[in-house]
């Protein structure tokens, strides 16, 4: 297999429309320190690696922002809301990473960056944004290795024995390996 770069998962997105158009959806919201990770980046990398020539379906369309003044859940419901009048038909979830660290008892995370940081895998550990010239930027806190060489693995946040159980549910309830057989899952 050919090593992956960066460079080439910014490639492979510049050149999906679709994945392109949703950007600029969530680039009309103006959000502090957005980004759209998690799936949205980890499918596209499987798949092009996969060689598939059809769009595995996305559960949903991770949509984060750090906004540490207004933490409401009701909050990302209204900006799901403003998403869906771009498109009904996606899947969106919003996220304000300035309380997603309560959900694994984690501190208080820094910036959206620091929240993934903090998902549990690190192949999933992936976030995109477009600047204003619609050239990406890609976040990948643990690196982009793990995602292009096929390997599933806990994040540090969730080696340790108190969090590696949501690692472990997750590989099971997300079957992946039924998708992507080419996987090395470290369970």
């Amino acid at each position: 297999m050919m090593i992956q770069t960066e460079l080439d998962i910014k490639e492979w997105i510049h050149d999906d429309e679709w994945m392109m158009d949703i950007l600029r959806m969530v680039r009309k919201l103006n959000l502090p320190d957005w980004w759209i990770c998690a799936g949205f980046v980890r499918t596209k990398i499987w798949d092009k690696i996969h060689g598939f020539s059809h769009r595995t379906p996305l559960a949903d369309i991770d949509v984060i922002y750090f906004d540490s003044t207004e933490i409401s859940e009701e909050k990302e419901k209204q900006l799901e809301k403003k998403l869906e009048q771009y498109n009904p038909n996606l899947p969106w979830s919003v996220k304000n990473q300035a309380r997603m660290h309560v959900l694994n008892n984690f501190p208080p995370y820094e910036s959206s960056a620091d929240g993934i940081a903090h998902f549990p895998e690190t192949a999933t550990a992936l976030g995109v944004k477009l600047h204003k010239d619609d050239s990406i930027v890609l976040c990948a806190p643990w690196g982009i290795k793990d995602a292009v060489f096929l390997e599933v693995k806990p994040t540090p946040p969730f080696k340790k024995a108190n969090n590696r159980h949501i690692y472990e549910a997750r590989i099971k309830q997300k079957k992946w390996h039924s998708v992507w057989d080419k996987l090395r899952i470290t369970e």
